[in-house]
């Protein structure tokens, strides 16, 4: 059986795990973490996605856990005016799979879970890659574990590991240092229902729209909890900085972010208790995934601004591409990247762009705005 070597169990390589040990593979997965933490909050889950964890067979895992959203309702953010509200019930008719919204670490969970009770899938924690040495047959990874280095040999070896990913530096795709700051800080929060407004719980993707800022929320696990997504500009240099979850969010910049929207805008800020921030990088897209016995996926590949929500759904892709690799999944991921950094200038538009937008988006109604996004979820 032939041998395929992981770096990295995030989304992707979990994702990407399942699928190669469904096509006959004996998997190895390396994990650096020692542990898989209940780190990160929402993702939403595009048909795009759903289609193919219905075709690895976790679904009905994910749906048990999972919301349904009936719509994803745009408002402006100075006063919560409706500018749209397109229908996503119908989202299995018009694309073929569902549009969910999902807590992260229950999706890694079950994505680990079905990986881990395939007999031909190994799952190693606290196990870092440190090293590439490919032959003509095959590579061999070089690893760390509890200050022991090992070795493992395969067939080939996949670059789950981020954006700042050592597989895509080996690669000579560029370092860590070579991701590009976008300018934009997000913010992240959990905030229990019982806190905030009831109609923040309601079954629904919310996108807030405002000068140099967006906020999004929607219902996780059984609506107990709301996430909350905010997006604001930064002049800052914010190049470097460690793992993306380790920032501890900086409440007055975001409260001065929002200090013109809505009152009730401006309290939900103020209720969560804790934010946690991250710089958002991203890289210019790239010619190639894979060169010789390695193939990059996810944020390895090409990591991408939040505002088409497909970081986790691209990852999801990229596992499912990867018999084909480069010769299916290099467009389709690039312009997903050139649409999303689009989509955040729109976002964060102000004074008379905005006003322009708002008034697009109603004269498109909600059939016309659905339309734009068939080229991505219908896939």
């Amino acid at each position: 059986m032939p041998r395929a070597l992981i770096a990295g169990a995030g989304i992707g390589g979990l994702t990407a795990a399942l699928a190669l040990s469904r096509a006959g593979f004996d998997v190895a997965v390396f994990e650096r973490a020692p542990a898989l933490e209940e780190f990160g909050a929402g993702l939403q889950l595009t048909p795009n996605a759903t289609r193919i964890l219905a075709e690895l067979g976790v679904l009905d895992a994910v749906g048990a856990l999972a919301t349904q959203p009936r719509s994803l309702r745009i408002l402006r953010g100075r006063d919560d005016r409706e500018l749209a509200a397109p229908n996503l019930t119908d989202s299995r008719l018009r694309w073929g799979a569902p549009y969910l919204v999902i807590h992260r670490a229950d999706l890694q969970r079950i994505l680990a879970d079905a990986a881990s009770a395939r007999a031909n899938v190994c799952l190693r924690l606290g196990t870092e890659l440190t090293g590439l040495d490919e032959q003509a047959g095959g590579i061999t990874a070089e690893l760390r574990r509890e200050g022991i280095s090992l070795r493992e040999v395969g067939a080939f070896l996949v670059g789950a590991d981020g954006l700042r990913s050592n597989v895509r530096e080996g690669l000579g795709f560029g370092g860590a240092k070579a991701a590009l700051f976008s300018g934009r800080v997000a913010f992240r929060a959990t905030v229990a229902a019982k806190d905030l407004p009831a109609r923040w719980a309601a079954p629904e993707v919310t996108l807030r729209l405002g000068g140099d800022a967006h906020l999004v929320h929607y219902p996780l696990r059984g609506a107990t909890i709301v996430n909350l997504v905010a997006v604001i500009e930064s002049g800052r240099n914010l190049e470097t900085g460690d793992h993306p979850w380790d920032g501890v969010g900086d409440r007055s910049a975001l409260q001065r972010a929002f200090a013109g929207w809505s009152r009730e805008t401006r309290a939900v800020i103020d209720a969560a208790r804790g934010w946690r921030s991250w710089p958002l990088f991203h890289r210019p897209p790239i010619a190639s995934f894979a060169r010789g016995h390695v193939a990059l996926l996810g944020d390895a590949a090409h990591p991408m601004v939040p505002f088409l929500a497909q970081g986790a759904a691209q990852a999801i892709e990229d596992a499912a591409a990867l018999a084909a690799y480069s010769r299916d999944r290099v467009a389709r991921a690039a312009r997903v990247q050139r649409e999303a950094l689009a989509q955040a200038r729109i976002y964060h538009m102000s004074g008379p762009l905005a006003f322009a937008r708002d008034l697009t988006m109603r004269a498109m109604g909600p059939e016309r705005l659905l339309e734009r996004y068939d080229w991505l979820y219908a896939a």
